[in-house]
């Protein structure tokens, strides 16, 4: 869609729209691991992370048990890179860009938790002993330097009804992993078979 003149183009122009922040959305910012907000992230099974890279900025799931996320200093937190599909998304941008943000979400928890900071990629061993899960190392840790921490409000979640039961839909009304791997890979992979082989696979090679 092509811009037109009701599009949003200079600062002036959008707050003229929406206004300042008050008080509450600006008291609440701290630029390290406040002890008020350590509960958060030891809490947290779940975390999204972004970064941007030479293709532009990129949002990545990052899960496991609570406080997996851990809280090295007030200002340093580490992130062990798990196994996964080994496209490297992220850590690849972490290379071009060092300016990383996490999106911290706690089931039940309307409200979420946001960290800015910059972040390096590490293979220490001691780091990767501290990361272990049940003996198995992750291949590398992003030690993340916190620059900014302050929670997000529980309007979004609470819009979403994201920790509803009810809103939870059933898996089959979406399309599966193996159909869309199937279709767009012009039909080189048997979309069928992956599906069928999915959930053992993914519980094989979780770590």
């Amino acid at each position: 869609m092509s811009n037109d003149d009701h599009d949003i183009t200079d600062l002036d122009a959008l707050r003229a729209l929406y206004g300042w922040p008050g008080e509450t959305s600006l008291a609440k910012e701290s630029d390290h691991v406040h002890p008020l907000y350590a509960p958060y992230i030891e809490a947290a099974p779940f975390a999204v992370l972004a970064t941007h890279g030479p293709r532009g900025l990129d949002v990545s799931p990052r899960g496991d048990g609570p406080g997996f996320v851990q809280i090295a200093d007030p200002k340093t937190l580490l992130l062990p890179d798990r196994r996964g599909n080994k496209r490297v998304d992220s850590l690849c941008n972490v290379l071009h860009d060092p300016d990383v943000a996490l999106l911290f979400l706690i089931p039940g928890v309307p409200e979420a938790l946001r960290v800015n900071g910059r972040a390096r990629i590490s293979t220490a061993p001691a780091l990767l002993e501290r990361c272990a899960h049940e003996g198995i190392l992750p291949l590398s840790v992003l030690v993340i330097e916190v620059a900014l921490v302050f929670f997000q409000c529980a309007r979004a979640v609470k819009r979403a009804g994201l920790w509803d039961a009810a809103s939870q839909i059933d898996r089959g009304q979406l399309p599966s992993p193996g159909l869309i791997l199937q279709t767009l890979s012009a039909e080189g992979i048997d979309g069928v078979v992956y599906d069928a082989e999915l959930q053992e696979r993914q519980r094989r090679t979780m770590y």
